[in-house]
Order: C-alpha cells, then sequence, then structure tokens
C-alpha cells in the first residue's frame, strides 16, 4: 500500500509539475503578444506625431505663403495641356543675348601637333625611341584613335535590333 501511495503522490506532483510548465509557457506567450502589440502602439503612435507635426508645419507655410510672400496654391487654369501652349509662353531672344550653345566640338588636327614631347624628368632629354614596355606594339603605331569619339560614335552599328527600327 506504501507503494502505491508513493506511486499517487508522484503522480501527482508530476501532473501538477506538467501544468504548471504549461501555465507558465501560456503566461510567456501573452506577455510577448502584450510587448509586440505595445511596440507596434509605440511606432503608430510615433508616426501619427510626425503626421501631426508635418501638418502643423504644412499649415505655418501655408499661413507664411499667404500672410509674408503673398504665394497661392495653382488654379485649374494655370496648368497648361500641351507644348504648344508652354511654347506660346515664351518672348523672343533679345538682341544683345548669346547665341545658344548648341553642339560642344573641337576639331582634330594631326596627330603630331599639340602633343608636347615627353622628356625624362630627371635628365629632362626626351626617351630613346624603345621602351621597355613597347614589346607588343609595333613602333610608330600611335597609342591614340585616329578618329574622335563623336565620328567613331556616329557610325551606324551593323548590329542594330529590330525593335530600335520599328521604334524609329
Amino acid at each position: 500500500m506504501r507503494q502505491i501511495g508513493w506511486a499517487v503522490v508522484l503522480t501527482v506532483c508530476v501532473a501538477g509539475f506538467v501544468l504548471l510548465t504549461f501555465r507558465v509557457n501560456a503566461v510567456k506567450s501573452e506577455v510577448r503578444l502584450a510587448e509586440r502589440e505595445i511596440i507596434a502602439l509605440e511606432r503608430e503612435k510615433a508616426l501619427l506625431e510626425i503626421e501631426f507635426e508635418s501638418r502643423a508645419n504644412q499649415q505655418q507655410l501655408a499661413d507664411w505663403n499667404r500672410l509674408e510672400f503673398g504665394y497661392l496654391a495653382p488654379q485649374a487654369d494655370q496648368y497648361l495641356e500641351n507644348e504648344r501652349q508652354l511654347a506660346s509662353l515664351s518672348v523672343p531672344r533679345s538682341i544683345d543675348a548669346p547665341d545658344p550653345i548648341r553642339v560642344a566640338h573641337t576639331a582634330v588636327e594631326s596627330e603630331d601637333e599639340g602633343i608636347i614631347a615627353m622628356v625624362s624628368p630627371l635628365t629632362g632629354k626626351p626617351p630613346e625611341a624603345a621602351s621597355p614596355d613597347d614589346g607588343d606594339r609595333p613602333h610608330g603605331k600611335p597609342l591614340s584613335a585616329k578618329r574622335s569619339l563623336s565620328d567613331r560614335l556616329a557610325i551606324e552599328s551593323p548590329l542594330k535590333s529590330p525593335s530600335a527600327e520599328v521604334a524609329q
């Protein structure tokens, strides 16, 4: 009988321990949910404070614009429908106005003109005709291109895609 009594007491203790563990875990999860709600509410409160401050600043700016500067919100008749209406608002250029810059371009003269000969900073004399790093290119060939960049870009590419032709 004594062993059965101890078994019953042990079973009651284990059951109480399991129930208490489940209850503690349930309370912990409720606390976590409450903390998450608190954090979400604090974030929402911060967003609402920012919204309130920005709207208050907008009202203050609107008051300043109206009272101090005389600015008003644009009316419906102030909006333009197309480019022609915008062009009709332009004024002709005055006589003393400078010519508009259309394209910035410089003519490329011969390769030798305008290039200063390189000199050694130590001796002040031009370097010898063959330098040690010229081994992979033939002598006498310039390193720069013969045509300017604008000329090279103006050449039509043979690899045009059909979509580019359709768009034009």
